[in-house]
């Protein structure tokens, strides 16, 4: 791969440092974590337990709402994030998420995996949740 210094185009563009900033930021991630993990405890303890669908449906969707809350706010300072390791476990996740009302009937399962994603994505060094594949190396936030 070319080095990125030898290249001004578009990759540079998305390797910038992070510049950009969201007003209230953290106020936001709290905002959004916090109603994040209520719609996760609910939704995968309703599923334990037997909960109607049309109950957890709508926590379905919240916990994707704050989910991509949480995103945007992770995202917004820079397109670099595209490449960084934390990325990854968030897209999964998302993934698995938007696929529960297709496969209503694995929907324990599959949240018990985005959980489990989610626990090793919290837990993850900043060496691999920074790391970016694109310039291969950390990029600090």
């Amino acid at each position: 791969m070319e080095n990125l210094e030898s290249n001004p185009g578009p990759l540079r563009v998305l390797e910038q440092t992070r510049s950009r900033h969201v007003p209230y930021a953290r106020f936001w991630n709290i905002a959004f974590r916090t109603c994040h993990l209520m719609a996760i405890s609910t939704l995968v303890g309703g599923h334990a337990f037997g909960a109607p669908a049309a109950t957890l449906k709508p926590i379905l969707y919240l916990a994707i709402a704050t989910g991509a809350g949480l995103i945007f706010l992770e995202a917004y300072p820079s397109l670099s994030f595209l490449f960084e390791g934390w990325w990854l476990l968030v897209t999964a996740k998302l993934i698995l998420l938007c696929l529960i009302p297709f496969f209503w009937n694995r929907r324990f399962p599959i949240l018990l995996v985005v959980i489990t994603l989610a626990s090793i994505g919290a837990h993850m060094p900043a060496r691999f949740r920074h790391y970016s594949v694109l310039s291969r190396k950390v990029i600090k936030g």
